[in-house]
């Protein structure tokens, strides 16, 4: 088997190659400028689709154990659809459907925007599972006692229960942040320039299969990787004096 790492320093277009690997003027000309801003698109949609799913899971989470039963039922009904319908097809509903039900759309929203509430929307539906499961683990006595203490039921779960919560669900939440860059890689379906759609076009152009795969299999470790440590260090740091492993 012979080896090729030349061509990431080939131009994209002609084929020749480029002194340094890098292009005149900072442009994406070579493959290895192809590759890593497809790594930059990958990482950009997997963070903002985490802060969405984050912000939209710990809602649905929240009225999942209020008193309300009507807020309670509209967050399940979220979660069983998101959760219950494939992560291909909802990317394929914002992309498709919804433009040709509200033709603004097209022209107003971007397309990596619409991915990123595909993915922000469907990880939330299983955020807002384990923060409903961190809440129901806490004793009942802390909400009394927060309400005793003359705090409304928005201010309990504010100041007491979700600080708790949290710290409970902050494990959980790691493996969903490592899975929602994996599940990143659906964004190909709709032409985003990210790392998978890399891999498909440029083993197509180049026939450097191996080339190709290995390193974009060690950035998407990597990326996962760095979203472990980066919990790890938030756990570490937030954990409760006195639990174990606590320091």
């Amino acid at each position: 088997m012979s080896w090729d790492w030349q061509f990431y320093c080939n131009d994209t277009a002609t084929g020749e190659a480029v002194a340094g690997c890098f292009g005149p003027g900072g442009k994406e000309q070579t493959y290895l400028q192809w590759m890593l801003s497809a790594w930059g698109w990958t990482l950009t949609i997997s963070l903002l689709a985490l802060v969405l799913a984050l912000i939209v899971g710990s809602m649905i989470g929240i009225i999942r154990t209020a008193p309300n039963k009507w807020l309670a039922r509209f967050g399940e009904a979220w979660t069983e659809l998101f959760r219950n319908i494939p992560l291909l097809v909802q990317v394929f509903l914002w992309y498709h459907v919804l433009p040709a039900l509200f033709p603004s759309l097209r022209d107003a929203v971007p397309p990596s925007v619409l991915v990123i509430c595909a993915l922000g929307f469907f990880t939330s539906a299983r955020i807002g599972e384990q923060v409903k499961a961190g809440i129901n683990t806490l004793p009942r006595g802390q909400r009394y006692a927060g309400q005793a203490m003359g705090m409304t039921l928005p201010q309990t779960y504010r100041y007491v229960l979700l600080p708790m919560a949290y710290r409970i669900v902050i494990p959980p939440l790691t493996s969903e942040s490592m899975n929602l860059v994996k599940n990143s890689a659906v964004a190909f379906a709709v032409s985003i320039p990210d790392m998978s759609q890399f891999v498909q076009q440029a083993s197509e152009e180049t026939a450097h299969f191996y080339e190709i795969y290995i390193p974009i299999t060690l950035l998407y470790f990597l990326s996962a990787f760095l979203l472990n440590r980066v919990a790890k260090f938030i756990e570490a740091r937030v954990r409760i004096p006195g639990t174990v492993g606590a320091k």
